[in-house]
């Protein structure tokens, strides 16, 4: 089966053998459990992809009668959904000639197809730690024939809490599995978990110790920049002379979005991918990247770990990474494959003590970042951009005004009381009829209204007297001709009044 795996693999263009893959197939191909450990993009897929193909029965194969019908012979479990479907295309590329079925299994997506392949029978699973817990508890997944279990990427599961998962799978499968663990670092907690659940595993190490963290072939740009110049030095940085396909990588998913669109304005054919976008639109943007569609691909750390694509030149951190590991996996998505490429990463001045702590964690020569702005002199030397280019290769779109139409001209009221709204104040109507009352009765105008009423007639006494009023004198309590009683006294006609 190995000549038509190799056969597979030449005709699809990759025949470059890289150290981890030497040093681990003869290894993997006799059943030992084994600890791969080298540098990201250096082929670790494959190390383990091809004992595995190896190792498995395809159904036209005359063994196969003898295996239960349609059960999974291998487990390979990933920590993001992208980096399952990279695996699961790997392999599906080095079988094409063999005839094994191949499921991906992972969240985000119904379970209809894939309990349907699974009802039908495959024979390597490749999923993430939910999904396939998920299926297993559904009982559509058995994992008691798996004869080997391939754990990639451990330290990613390890950081995105998905320990307790894999334990959980491990304990589904057989004792007698063959067990591989491959990741680019090694922290105490995986370290911990292969000796609890691997026989004697050899640890296989393609490089030194200084060695192991980073491609060379990828040179490395730390500048101290400020967060609004930072999309204004990524569209320069796109007329480099050797710029291609471009990674830019963000802490949050609301930030990726924001770069992803900025950059859009600006001319450059760019998309986001981040965890908030459906697994469709994300499995789309990752395809358009890879076919040359849109050129920048705006991603948070869902992207960081395994995914392949060629031609990625140039890989930005648009913030500084959280820790070293971080910054390993993020930069290791160019100069892959012995090719070349520039690693670019932005620090703000709130973290350049976590810079700091990458710098001499990985022993890096970048202690103190340059300061740089887009107009930076060194800037266009380091990144090979032409004296004067620009951030921008469209211009940048007209504001739109929008005039208010019932917005009132000022001193006006606005609405449509009165006259037509926005003009003139109307003139108010004041053509108002008013009647005065006194004690509830209607006075006529003109009449006296500093003395009640006389006193009805002996003939009227049916008529309700008038009230006197009392009214207050500021001249003191003496009274005058031609005054009235003193203070607190009712104002009367006198004794000789006329009737």
């Amino acid at each position: 089966m190995l000549p038509e795996i190799c056969d597979a693999l030449e005709r699809a263009g990759i025949t470059t053998p890289f150290a981890i893959q030497e040093m681990t197939l003869s290894v993997a191909l006799m059943g030992t459990d084994l600890i791969g450990q080298a540098r990201t993009g250096t082929g670790k897929t494959l190390a383990f992809g091809i004992p595995v193909l190896q190792r498995s029965v395809a159904p036209s194969d005359p063994a196969y009668a003898d295996l239960p019908q349609g059960k999974p012979q291998a487990l390979i479990v990933a920590p993001t959904r992208e980096l399952a479907l990279q695996v699961s295309n790997d392999l599906h590329l080095a079988s094409k000639d063999v005839g094994l079925r191949v499921l991906t299994v992972y969240g985000g997506v119904g379970y209809d197809t894939q309990l349907d392949a699974l009802e039908e029978g495959v024979d390597i699973v490749v999923g993430t730690p939910g999904r396939l817990i998920d299926l297993a508890n559904r009982k559509a997944l058995d994992l008691s024939h798996v004869h080997a279990l391939v754990l990639d990427e451990a330290d990613e599961m390890l950081d995105l809490g998905f320990l307790p998962d894999v334990e959980r799978i491990l304990k589904l499968t057989p004792e007698t599995r063959q067990t591989m663990l491959f990741s680019a670092t090694m922290p105490s907690a995986i370290v911990a978990l292969a000796r609890m659940h691997m026989r004697h595993p050899m640890n296989i190490r393609a490089e030194s110790s200084y060695d192991t963290t980073m491609v060379p072939a990828t040179a490395q740009f730390i500048y101290q920049a400020h967060d609004l110049d930072k999309p204004e030095i990524i569209g320069r940085i796109l007329q480099a002379e050797d710029a291609e396909k471009i990674i830019v990588f963000t802490r949050t998913k609301r930030q990726s979005q924001r770069v992803a669109d900025d950059l859009a304005e600006r001319g450059f054919s760019a998309s986001p991918l981040h965890g908030d976008m459906a697994q469709v639109a994300r499995e789309k943007a990752l395809a358009k990247f890879r076919e040359d569609k849109i050129r920048v691909l705006v991603a948070t750390d869902v992207a960081a770990r395994g995914i392949d694509v060629r031609g990625v030149s140039h890989v930005i951190n648009y913030t500084c990474p959280e820790d070293d590991k971080t910054y390993v996996h993020r930069i290791g998505r160019t100069g892959r494959a012995g090719a070349t490429g520039t690693a670019i990463t932005f620090v703000d001045w709130a973290d350049l003590h976590r810079w700091k702590m990458i710098n001499k964690t990985l022993d890096l020569p970048f202690d103190e970042p340059v300061e740089t702005y887009s107009t930076s002199e060194h800037l266009f030397t380091d990144q090979g951009i032409a004296p004067g280019t620009k951030g921008r290769i469209v211009d940048p779109k007209p504001v739109e005004k929008k005039e208010r139409s019932d917005r009132p001209e000022r001193g006006g009221r606005g609405g449509e009381r009165g006259g037509e709204r926005g003009g003139e104040r109307p003139s108010r109507n004041r053509n108002r009829s008013r009647t005065r009352t006194r004690s509830g009765e209607t006075v006529a105008e003109g009449a006296e209204t500093t003395a009640p009423a006389a006193a009805p007639a002996s003939g009227e006494g049916d008529a309700a007297p008038s009230r006197n009023r009392r009214r207050r004198r500021r001249g003191g309590s003496g009274g005058g001709s031609g005054q009235g009683a003193g203070e607190g006294q009712p104002a009367t006609a006198g004794s000789g009044a006329e009737d």
